[in-house]
């Protein structure tokens, strides 16, 4: 590898890991002939596989360089840092090399903007181009989609790569307005329709024609930076619902807001990014998608931010005692998803499995249910009647907050005494 592309990796490998909305591929396009790669199995993320495998990707930028003056940005215009921008065959090279060394499986593409968002959509869009009818390369590809971009390059994007994504990065225009004034929603949101008109367009001609190209196979996601302003969780939430509601975004990323320029006068003072909170947020966004809650169930005006001390189910649980206990042989599946302590496969397997017989205490911890947490939400045959109602909201929330500090030997036993 030349020196002068080396250089070029480190600064803009090291500008790029900001952007945490790389985590997901959700496509699986095999291996063909004639081709390199592929995005079969469980996709490219920076995460584990189930056996235990390291899936890893090119997270790169093609120029930190930027145009805009983004007071959250380490890129940012007025920042004095080093900057480089690769040529288009440079990146493309980049890539190919990476994966035939096997470093890589696939590409997670971003840039500052430079002239203006056609100028850049028009190189990234070359890049993800040339990789796929160049080097026949099949693996997965991440593009960020430039925020003001035209229809016409979006969808050329989107015919190349398996999923695109354009960074809301503030949940409300008006804040939006105060720390990034260059900007607006307008831009943001119209790249994000064309995504998913494509999608869904290309869609409906593979209905019809067996050939018809993908467009973005992985669909869209988004992310927004927490603790940059003072929007409430309830503001960031109600957006996530409405984002989900469209039937192409995938994934809304949360991202701890990062001191990185903390001269600027408009910006928070934190020492550190608000890490709780951004996962009490994946937390909520769990629970939007797969547990049957509704955003006014997690916060509204009364409860406008989550509870830090505990994780949002459980905050709900408290906040409602009237619901419960449930008795676990006779629930059905959405009451089960409101059960500290449960989850999706665990109130499945419940459903399952009292079909058969009447579950008890040993039956639900051979399930996997966290009986530390569920035991006060529920009854079922052989379990202590001690409910929520019996020691009261506050005293179940005070024995599952309280720090642990003296060390247990697994090989002894312990009786867990009831409070």
């Amino acid at each position: 590898m030349e020196e002068s592309v080396l250089e070029k990796l480190k600064i803009l490998a090291e500008s790029a890991k900001y952007d945490v909305s790389c985590a997901s591929s959700g496509t699986s396009r095999s291996h063909k002939k004639g081709e390199i790669g592929s995005a079969e199995g469980w996709g490219i993320c920076h995460s584990f596989a189930e056996d235990g495998r390291c899936i890893s990707l090119l997270k790169i930028m093609l120029t930190n360089n930027c145009m805009y003056d983004c007071a959250y940005c380490i890129n940012r215009r007025s920042n004095d840092l080093k900057r480089a921008t690769f040529s288009v065959t440079e990146l493309v090279n980049l890539t190919i090399e990476f994966y035939r060394r096997n470093y890589i499986e696939g590409l997670f593409l971003s840039s500052g903007v430079v002239r203006n968002p056609d100028y850049t959509m028009e190189r990234l869009v070359r890049v993800v181009k040339d990789l796929r009818q160049k080097y026949r390369f099949n693996g997965y590809i991440h593009l960020k989609s430039i925020p003001g971009a035209s229809r016409e390059l979006v969808n050329e994007a989107g015919l190349y790569a398996d999923r695109l994504s354009v960074n809301i990065e503030i949940p409300k225009e008006e804040s939006l307005k105060i720390i990034a004034p260059e900007k607006d929603f307008q831009s943001v949101f119209t790249p994000m329709r064309y995504i998913q008109q494509g999608v869904l367009q290309h869609a409906e001609e593979r209905k019809k024609f067996r050939h018809a190209p993908h467009f973005a196979p992985a669909g869209q996601s988004t992310q927004m930076i927490i603790g940059a302003t003072d929007d409430s969780d309830k503001d960031i939430l109600y957006l996530s619902s409405a984002l989900y509601k469209r039937p192409t975004m995938k994934r809304v990323y949360y991202s701890g807001y990062v001191p990185v320029n903390s001269y600027d006068n408009r910006l928070p003072m934190l020492k550190q990014p608000p890490l709780v909170r951004e996962n009490r947020l994946y937390q909520a966004d769990w629970l939007l998608r797969f547990y049957h809650f509704s955003v006014n169930e997690i916060v509204n005006d009364a409860y406008p931010d989550l509870d830090l001390e505990v994780d949002p189910k459980l905050s709900w649980a408290l906040r409602h005692p009237e619901v419960f206990p449930i008795d676990i042989n006779r629930a059905d599946y959405e009451m089960l998803l409101r059960v500290p302590g449960l989850g999706v496969k665990s109130a499945q397997m419940i459903v399952a499995a009292r079909r058969h017989s009447r579950l008890g205490a040993t039956h639900l911890k051979q399930i996997g249910v966290v009986m530390k947490k569920a035991q006060y939400f529920i009854t079922c045959h052989e379990l202590p009647t001690q409910t929520i109602h019996e020691i009261q909201p506050e005293t179940v929330r005070r024995i599952l907050t309280r720090p642990s500090n003296r060390k247990i030997d697994d090989r002894q036993l312990v009786i867990p005494f009831q409070y």
